[in-house]
């Protein structure tokens, strides 16, 4: 068996006709000839296709059900430039071929098929991928493109992502990154940072999901000697410690409603007033806010200010989940392999095709950070010179086999319940980022009782050794 490092090196093949004989003809010529290839038994299946993820080359049946292939080349040519496209007809003749032509078809191809003229042409589709492979490769201006400030992705989607963070970097003052969990959004955060004009100054986070909410207005805002117990002096808050550089919050839905309003005020007046203070300070912070839910529904069931809302929301970066870029899992996989092998001091340069295949088939629930973690568990599984199926398999089965999620949270004064250990509560922070309303419902507890059981454990003293 042949195996291969990532990124694939293969060019993809698309073969579009009603005859499931000659799909199957040129499958095997395709993958004899190098090729990745895929099947459409019409012509909307194979727009379908070409929506999910690049094509290099679609032989291409011109009398079809659903949509012939003159539709299917005026789509694809609308959206996907780059696709040789190659007409076939077994009704060929002069005016069908000018046609083609002139949408944009690469050659227009009589049947029953020349083989030899089908294998030549693709070589030389296979020949040009290469090329354009070792220009990525070599080319550091065409590099970039596939990585911006640490993140990673060829996909369309990431390609216009990455060019709006570019363009925001240097003027936006307060940015909305939205987006599942696990998909990146304190990257994009860090990335406007780092090529803006601010990149310089400090960088400062805080995850609204894991502080307890009494602490929330002394935690961004600081406070002075005396203003509560404990007050022992006075404290600057992150908005003063990200004075000139930025400041990140991280899933802003979870703020309480009191402290929405004045994070408000902040945003416009560019002034935070510590706890027990008299007088306001200016600062002048770049708030670069993320969220994982839906803040227009939050905003409608009242649990979110719509004034906040739209202030946060001058200008917003959706980040899109795993399972619709899966173009960008090679490149993805490429780079977490590496990093792991050089971390664990293993001479892994990449995966067999069969496990390539079953990374792209996982539909990736936790996104790029499930991902990275199925990796670093491959990888210390592996064994050899390449991450098998085998090796991916077993880091997937150990992810299932952690503990479900709960999705109702008995009440926390259940006598019969005990309370969870300060290293439960601190696994689950730490497995479901911070979010405070999952790690209650893993824990199996409320989330007002979460929250005592964190001021609890913060007060208690450090154990020796922790």
């Amino acid at each position: 068996m042949t195996s291969r490092s990532v990124p694939s090196p293969r060019p993809f093949l698309l073969l579009v006709d009603d005859d499931a004989q000659i799909r199957g003809l040129l499958r095997e010529i395709g993958q004899r000839g190098g090729f990745e290839v895929a099947e459409a038994a019409n012509g909307r299946e194979a727009l379908d296709a070409l929506q999910r993820r690049h094509v290099d080359l679609m032989l291409l049946d011109l009398h079809m059900p659903e949509a012939g292939g003159f539709e299917v080349l005026r789509q694809a040519r609308a959206s996907r430039t780059s696709t040789q496209i190659v007409l076939m007809t077994g009704h060929s003749s002069i005016d069908n071929a000018v046609e083609a032509i002139k949408l944009g078809a690469a050659e227009f191809l009589p049947k029953p098929l020349d083989l030899p003229r089908v294998r030549r042409l693709m070589e030389s589709v296979r020949a040009e991928f290469e090329n354009r492979q070792a220009v990525l490769d070599n080319d550091a201006a065409i590099a970039e493109r596939l990585e911006c400030n640490g993140m990673i992705g060829r996909s369309p989607v990431m390609l216009e992502l990455f060019s709006m963070v570019r363009r925001l970097a240097p003027h936006a003052r307060t940015v909305l990154v939205s987006g599942e969990t696990g998909t990146g959004k304190e990257l994009v955060s860090r990335a406007l940072h780092d090529l803006g004009p601010r990149r310089d100054k400090r960088y400062v986070t805080l995850n609204c999901s894991a502080v307890v909410e009494t602490l929330f207005e002394s935690e961004l805002f600081g406070h002075v000697r005396g203003a509560f117990t404990g007050a022992s002096q006075d404290k600057a808050g992150l908005f003063e410690a990200a004075h000139g550089g930025t400041l990140f919050l991280d899933e802003v839905g979870e703020l309480p409603m009191p402290m929405q309003a004045k994070l408000l005020r902040t945003l416009e007046n560019g002034e935070v007033q510590r706890v027990g203070a008299v007088d306001p300070r200016r600062v002048d912070v770049r708030v670069v806010a993320a969220t994982n839910r839906s803040l227009d529904e939050e905003v409608a069931a009242g649990r979110f200010r719509s004034d906040l809302f739209y202030r946060l929301n001058v200008v917003e970066i959706p980040i899109p989940p795993l399972r619709e870029r899966v173009e960008d899992i090679p490149y993805l996989t490429a780079s977490f392999v590496r990093r792991f092998a050089r971390d664990f001091g293993k001479s892994i340069s990449g995966v067999t095709p069969e496990a390539e295949e079953r990374l792209q088939q996982w539909t990736w629930p936790g996104n790029v950070r499930e991902l990275k973690n199925v990796l670093e568990r491959a990888c210390l599984l592996c064994e050899g010179h390449l991450l098998t199926e085998r090796d991916v398999q077993r880091a997937l089965h150990d992810r299932q086999k952690a503990p479900a999620v709960k999705m109702a949270a008995p009440e926390p004064e259940d006598p019969q319940l005990p309370a969870p250990t300060e290293t439960a509560l601190r696994e689950a922070l730490d497995e479901t980022g911070g979010n405070k309303s999952l790690a209650a419902r893993k824990l199996g507890v409320s989330r007002r009782a979460l929250y005592r059981l964190i001021e609890k454990y913060e007060e208690a003293p450090a154990a020796s050794g922790s």
